[in-house]
């Protein structure tokens, strides 16, 4: 059997997956519903990666009993603990997609997705907040990341609830004036908060606290303080995790890559990595502020061509058939 890789990346809101042969040639590719473990169990997760690694297969035109990969690289978000990681990779092993299987967090993903070699840091926001960092001599850092229990502070839903609740005291005078009550009003088609918080108590309108995180951005970005300082809040978080990551591994003097990733960072243009960047130099002169460029999808097939001892080419020759579209399923 020619070498592969069997790639996921599991997200909260979508999963990748990719089959790449050990030359980086993508033999197919398949995106599906999220299924992050911690939202729908390890067992729900899994399943729908069978689902995918079969379909890749089938593309592939690999026959029914031939082994679907070499190698699985599975970089999923919910897998924040060693013992997450320890039955993400037992339940994927008893598939029997591949003869040998890494499951890592998704944030490991993202690093090697925006480094040549996978050294650095990475935070994401996304649906949530995250950091990893990985010296160049294969120590690493990371926080747990299990939300307000482990000490975090920013992510989609999070920013998203905080506009929320700065309009709805806006608006009864418990806290300052600001554009983001009319903003948040319109959202919902409301003539009033008022009404808007009667609804979502009465489930009669459904909360999607990530759905008012483009608003806080628009916001922010017309120039109102209240929104403004959320937005320098989640900055200022970006810093601190990038920043300590740094300090415990000893790079803060080094140039290292610090990669940004997820879509509330992505979808901010300058905003928060410009701040972000000027911040971080103060402490760390030398590191490479920059925004993933590729799918995180990516970066857990060059992990799995990194395991295998691919070429160099095959880095080259990924990130080049990248670009291709991908067909969805599920």
């Amino acid at each position: 059997m020619t070498d592969r890789v069997l790639a996921i990346d599991g997200g909260n809101s979508k999963t990748a997956l990719a089959l790449v042969d050990v030359d980086g040639r993508v033999l197919a590719q398949v995106r599906g519903p999220g299924a992050s473990p911690q939202n729908v169990g390890v067992a729900r997760s899994v399943d729908v990666f069978e689902g995918m690694a079969r379909e890749a297969a089938r593309r592939a035109g690999l026959a029914a009993d031939e082994p679907i990969a070499t190698h699985t690289a599975a970089y999923l978000a919910g897998a924040d603990l060693p013992k997450e990681e320890d039955d993400l990779r037992a339940a994927i092993e008893a598939r029997g997609w591949s003869a040998t299987t890494v499951v890592g967090n998704d944030t490991f993903a993202l690093l090697r997705a925006g480094t040549p070699d996978g050294i650095g840091v990475a935070v994401v926001c996304g649906a949530g907040i995250n950091c990893v960092a990985v010296a160049p001599d294969g120590r690493t850092h990371r926080f747990p990341a299990l939300g307000r229990i482990s000490g975090d502070w920013g992510g989609g839903g999070h920013l998203g609830s905080e506009a929320l609740w700065l309009a709805v005291r806006a608006e009864d005078g418990r806290g300052e004036p600001t554009a983001l009550l009319d903003a948040v009003v319109a959202h919902y088609g409301a003539a009033t908060l008022a009404e808007v918080v009667e609804r979502l108590h009465f489930g009669e309108v459904e909360f999607d606290p990530h759905a008012l995180c483009p608003v806080l951005f628009e916001v922010a970005a017309a120039g109102d303080a209240v929104a403004r300082a959320v937005v320098d809040r989640l900055v200022e978080e970006v810093v601190l995790l990038a920043r300590v990551s740094l300090a415990r591994l000893g790079l803060l003097g080094e140039a290292v890559d610090v990669v940004l990733g997820g879509g509330v960072l992505t979808g901010t243009g300058g905003v928060v990595v410009d701040a972000v960047d000027a911040r971080l130099r103060v402490d760390a002169p030398a590191v490479r502020v920059r925004v993933v460029d590729v799918p995180p999808v990516v970066g857990a097939a060059l992990l799995g061509l990194d395991a295998l001892g691919a070429a160099p080419g095959a880095e080259v020759r990924l990130r080049t058939a990248y670009e291709a579209p991908v067909a969805a399923v599920g």
